[in-house]
């Protein structure tokens, strides 16, 4: 069941690892595999950061494949935490139908909820993987032991991260992580198996 917090605190091909992510240390991957929980921003990185209002109402377009991608990551056991400085009510279904237990919208201060989903969860930095394309975002780096970003991010969020993805946010991006860990927790191929390849 996903959780609401209201406000806290002031061109995808599946190819093998060896080919798609050659540029990632294998220290990196090692780090990477050891995740339990994925937090990530909205806006940018499951969204393409467009803002449409249709009548009074906010909408949003989300990639489906990054929605398969994160129903895997939950179902190999990472928990998902969504932490966005806004939010509407297709923020709040869209989490809810992937099965997101962690939402925090209208966030002010990124680190301190992140912070507190580990603490609630027992899960250390080392075990968090964090995903942002603002300046805001820098501050899940701070709580994170593999930070990325989606390739249309900001220069400085790009100079920060561990891996920048080939994709962009609302793209792509986000399954090109979920892909990634897949692969480096070794549950890529039983996982291809069981989806009938």
């Amino acid at each position: 069941m996903c959780r609401t917090c209201s406000t806290f605190g002031s061109d995808l091909a599946v190819r093998p690892l060896s080919s798609t992510h050659a540029q990632i240390e294998p220290a990196a991957l090692e780090r990477l595999a050891k995740i339990k929980l994925f937090a990530m921003d909205v806006d940018g990185t499951l969204t393409d950061g467009r803002v449409t209002y249709v009548g009074d109402n906010e909408s949003q377009s989300f990639d489906v494949q990054d929605g398969q991608g994160l129903v895997w990551m939950r179902k190999a056991g990472v928990q998902l935490a969504w932490i966005t400085g806004r939010g509407c009510a297709a923020t709040s279904r869209r989490a809810q139908e992937l099965g997101v237990e962690f939402l925090v919208l209208q966030c002010k201060g990124k680190l301190a909820a992140l912070i507190k989903i580990q603490k609630e969860l027992g899960i250390t930095s080392e075990e968090t993987l964090s995903f942002g394309d603002d300046l805001p975002d820098l501050a899940l780096a701070q709580a994170s032991g593999f930070f990325c970003a989606p390739a249309n991010a900001r220069p400085e969020v790009i100079e920060r991260a561990d891996y920048v993805t080939r994709l962009d946010g609302g793209r792509g991006a986000a399954r090109e992580l979920c892909d990634l860990y897949l692969q480096a927790s070794g549950r890529w191929d039983d996982l291809h198996k069981a989806s009938g390849r």
